[in-house]
């Protein structure tokens, strides 16, 4: 008859432990988003165990701007596209929000960056340079 009590007595001990992997996982933030400046459109969602966005439709292309990435600090990738090129990268659940890179082709610079989804369905996209952060919101695209 102590069997069945201790085994009750574990399970509950095992409950509080089992509830936060869950209650603390980011909001999901797959979808199309409009940029701040509106000049472009990121569709963000998983790539292999990680989530990306990539720059899938260009609105407003600023005269004279070049097609492919040719701030690139990477000679190798100077030649690549700038349509359909990874903005968001290597971005994981960390609880609250998402962690990972963000790359700005204007510059050819990669920045640590934070981002997580908004209750207004907006995303609030930080790209940080040691504890110094720049916050974007970007709307859900049409």
């Amino acid at each position: 008859m102590r069997f069945l009590p201790s085994a009750a007595l574990a399970l509950l001990a095992a409950v509080p432990v089992m509830v936060p992997a869950t209650a603390f996982a980011a909001t999901p933030i797959a979808g199309r988003y409009l940029t701040e400046d509106g000049a472009g459109v990121i569709t963000v969602g998983p790539c292999g165990g990680v989530v990306c966005g990539k720059l899938t439709s260009i609105l407003k292309k600023r005269p004279g701007a070049p097609d492919t990435d040719v701030n690139n600090s990477d000679a190798a990738l100077r030649s690549r596209p700038v349509l359909g090129m990874p903005i968001l990268s290597e971005f994981k659940d960390a609880g609250t929000d998402w962690r990972g890179k963000i790359y700005d082709p204007r510059n050819g610079k990669t920045y640590k960056s934070i981002v997580a989804k908004n209750a207004d369905g907006t995303l609030a996209v930080k790209g940080c340079i040691a504890f110094f952060c720049k916050t974007q919101t970007w709307q859900p695209a049409k």
